[in-house]
C-alpha cells in the first residue's frame, strides 16, 4: 500500500530521495515505507567518511564491495573498511568510538547492550549483512573415532568420558550460540559435559592443528579452510540449524545513531546495495572471492572461499553436495531487515544459558537496537522493497518453532539449558 510522505520533516525526506536519484541511487519504493531519523534541513550525511570495523570472514564481502566498487559514494559517504584481529576489540573499538560502525555478530551488539559482554553501552543494529554460511568442524582425528555428527559425537562422549574442548568466536555472539544449541540438541549440556573456550575466526585452523581443541564453530572460510588443510570436517552447516538465519549486522551505537542519523542511513543503503551487487550473479561472486581473499580483507586462497559462496559443500569424508542455502547478502531484501524477532532470538539463548540472569522485555530491547525506521528509509533508496512483518517464523533443527510471539515461554521451553 502506498504511504505518502509527511510530517515537518517532509520536506528532507524528498530531498533525499531526489538526491539519491541524481546520484545513480534509486527512488522510493511505496513497499518499503516511511518513517525513521531525518534531519531537519539538510539529508547529506553528517559524517563524510566512516571507518567500518570487519573481521577477516566471508560475510564481511558486503562492507568491503561498498567500498571497493564506489557504492558508497553513490549515497555521499566514504566507507574505509578497517580489519580487525579479534570481536573484543571489535566491541571496545565501537564503544570507545575508535570504529563509527562494524560488521559484528548479533548476539555481541545485544550482548553490549545488555552488558553481559563487556562494557554497557546503548547499541543499534542498522541492517543484517548476512544469513547462513557457518559452520561447526569437528577434528580429523574425532572423525577417525567415528564422531562425524552431532549424533555420533553425543555417543562418543557418552563413552570416551576424557573432557572435551570446543571453541566459539565470542561469549554471546552467534557461533556460541549455534554450537551450544547444536550439541544441546543430541543431549550434550556445554555448560556442563564441554569445555568451551573463544578463539578469534583467523584463528581457529591453527589452533585445531595443533590439538587445541576437538571442534570450533565458526564463518567461512574457515570451515572449509579446515577440510583444505586436512585437519577437520564438516559435523554440520548453520543452516542446517536454522534455514536462513541471522548472522552479522552492520552495527553501531545509539549515540552514532543519534548524532550522524543520516549517515547511518546512507551507510546502510550502500551496503544494502553491494549485498544486492553480490548476489546477483555468478561472475560478481567470484570477483567479491577474489577481492576478499586478499591479504588485506581475508588473507586466504580464492578457493577457500568461492566454493560455498556457491553453494558447493564437502564435508572432508568424500560427501559433496549442491546446498540451496548458501550464504546470501540480500536475497530479494529479506537478508538485510532488521527483524524484531531475530534480535529477540538471541535474548532468549542468552536466557537460556545463564548470561542473563533474569527475562528482559524482549520485544521493547528489540525495538530499542534494531532501527527499521533508518532500515526503511535506506532501502527506499536502495530501491529495496521491505518485508510487511518484523518478526519471521522458523523451525530449527531440534523441532522447535520460533516466531517471536512468546519469548519467556521459548526460553523456558528447553530441557538442557544452563
Amino acid at each position: 500500500m502506498s504511504q505518502q510522505l509527511s510530517g515537518p520533516t517532509a520536506p528532507a525526506r524528498r530531498d533525499f530521495i531526489k538526491q539519491a536519484t541524481a546520484m545513480g541511487a534509486a527512488t522510493l519504493l511505496t513497499s518499503a515505507g516511511s518513517g525513521g531519523a531525518w534531519a531537519a534541513g539538510s539529508d547529506a550525511p553528517e559524517k563524510k567518511e566512516v571507518k567500518i570495523g570487519f573481521i577477516p570472514l566471508t560475510d564481511c564481502a558486503s562492507v568491503v564491495m561498498a567500498s571497493v566498487l564506489g557504492i558508497d559514494q553513490k549515497y555521499g559517504v566514504k566507507i574505509i573498511p578497517t580489519k580487525e584481529a579479534s570481536w573484543p576489540g571489535v566491541r571496545d573499538k565501537l564503544v570507545n568510538g575508535e570504529l563509527d560502525l562494524a560488521h559484528v555478530l548479533y548476539g555481541l551488539v545485544y550482548g553490549v547492550h545488555m552488558g553481559t559482554a563487556g562494557p554497557k553501552k546503548d547499541m543499534a543494529v542498522l541492517m543484517n549483512l548476512n544469513h547462513n554460511g557457518q559452520a561447526i568442524t569437528l577434528s580429523k582425528k574425532l572423525a577417525d573415532k567415528g564422531a562425524v555428527d552431532g549424533p555420533s559425537l553425543a555417543r562418543l562422549m557418552a563413552t570416551d568420558k576424557r573432557e572435551y574442548t570446543f571453541a566459539q568466536t565470542f561469549p554471546t555472539g552467534t557461533h556460541a550460540m549455534w554450537l551450544y544449541y547444536w550439541l544441546a540438541t543430541y543431549g550434550v549440556n556445554p555448560m556442563k559435559d564441554a569445555k568451551v573456550i573463544t578463539v578469534p575466526p583467523p584463528q581457529m585452523v591453527a589452533n585445531m592443528r595443533v590439538g587445541n581443541m576437538d571442534g570450533y564453530c565458526v564463518g567461512e572460510p574457515w570451515g572449509h579452510r579446515a577440510i583444505i588443510d586436512g585437519i577437520g570436517i564438516t559435523g554440520i552447516t548453520t543452516q542446517d540449524i536454522w534455514k536462513d538465519h541471522p548472522e552479522k549486522v552492520l552495527g553501531t551505537t545509539a549515540d552514532f545513531v543519534k548524532k550522524y542519523p543520516n549517515t547511518a542511513r546512507a551507510v546502510t543503503a550502500a551496503i544494502i546495495e553491494a549485498g544486492k551487487w553480490i548476489d546477483a550473479s555468478l561472475s560478481n561472486k567470484n570477483k567479491m572471492a577474489e577481492t576478499i581473499a586478499e591479504k588485506s580483507y581475508v588473507n586466504t586462497s580464492v578457493d577457500a572461499i568461492n566454493q560455498r559462496i556457491l553453494g558447493r559443500y564437502q564435508n572432508g569424508l568424500g560427501k559433496t553436495w549442491d546446498d540451496p542455502n548458501y550464504m546470501k547478502f540480500f536475497n530479494d531484501g529479506t537478508v538485510n531487515f532488521p527483524y524484531l524477532s531475530d534480535g529477540m532470538w538471541f535474548l532468549t539463548q542468552h536466557k537460556r544459558w545463564g548470561l542473563i540472569k533474569d527475562h528482559p522485555d524482549y520485544l521493547g530491547i528489540a525495538k530499542q537496537i534494531n532501527q527499521i525506521d533508518i532500515y526503511k528509509d535506506a532501502a527506499a533508496a536502495a530501491k529495496v522493497s521491505v518485508p510487511k512483518d518484523v518478526m519471521r517464523t522458523h523451525k530449527l533443527l531440534d523441532g522447535t518453532v520460533w516466531d517471536g510471539k512468546d519469548p519467556k515461554k521459548y526460553a523456558d521451553s528447553f530441557k538442557i539449558r544452563a
